[in-house]
């Protein structure tokens, strides 16, 4: 089976790209943040990051344009103290990245085995390092990536995609934006938070025009 990697993106800094291009990167790169903090390396790409979209007026611009800027205004120190705040805590976290939580109530529930029951199906496996289970937000992004990256014709096509996104995204990434965005501590995730709000909103219109 394919192991799906975590942190596996790159901030596209001054070259534009085509839009399937666009939305794996964008898929991995959200992949990356929710995973940890951003090091000195990444938190220095996201400050030097083009906040300006080619066409004027794109539905992404003003929240990517938040993500660049809280990631200048705050120190590494700053947001991994928020991560470990918001999303590990002591005991448990304030704020859940999996995906259980928010479908049933409870983690490590039946969503997880209707999700690891579809990834057998397309040849995924979680990467044995990786601690978290497969229904954190990180590894569905990635996941997301690796179905419009890939080589696999016969997994990595928009049907796939499609079908993975309304089954495992879509019900419950809304009130995951909602409870970061509305946690008080929350600057930079707060930031990153609306963004993937806008983009799989995004993403969910153009899927329902399939």
């Amino acid at each position: 089976m394919t192991e799906t990697p975590i942190a596996g993106a790159s901030i596209p800094v001054r070259q534009p790209l085509d839009e399937e291009t666009a939305r794996a990167e964008i898929y991995g790169v959200l992949a990356t943040l929710w995973y940890a903090p951003p090091d000195a390396e990444w938190l220095a790409r996201l400050r030097a990051a083009v906040t300006e979209a080619p066409a004027a007026g794109a539905f992404l611009e003003e929240p990517w344009r938040g993500v660049v800027a809280a990631a200048r205004a705050l120190s590494a120190a700053q947001i991994r103290d928020e991560y470990e705040q918001l999303f590990i805590g002591v005991g448990r976290p304030e704020v859940h990245l999996y995906g259980s939580h928010y479908l049933s109530g409870f983690l490590n529930d039946k969503p997880l085995a209707a999700l690891r029951s579809d990834l057998a199906a397309l040849g995924l496996a979680r990467r044995e390092d990786m601690a978290e289970t497969e229904d954190h937000i990180a590894y569905l992004c990635e996941v997301m990536r690796y179905l419009i990256a890939g080589d696999d014709v016969a997994v990595c096509n928009l049907t796939r995609q499609q079908a993975f996104f309304a089954a495992h995204l879509q019900p419950w990434v809304g009130a995951l934006c909602d409870a970061i965005e509305a946690h008080p501590a929350a600057r930079f995730y707060a930031a990153l938070a609306g963004f993937a709000r806008a983009f799989f909103q995004v993403e969910a219109q153009a899927f329902d025009m399939l």
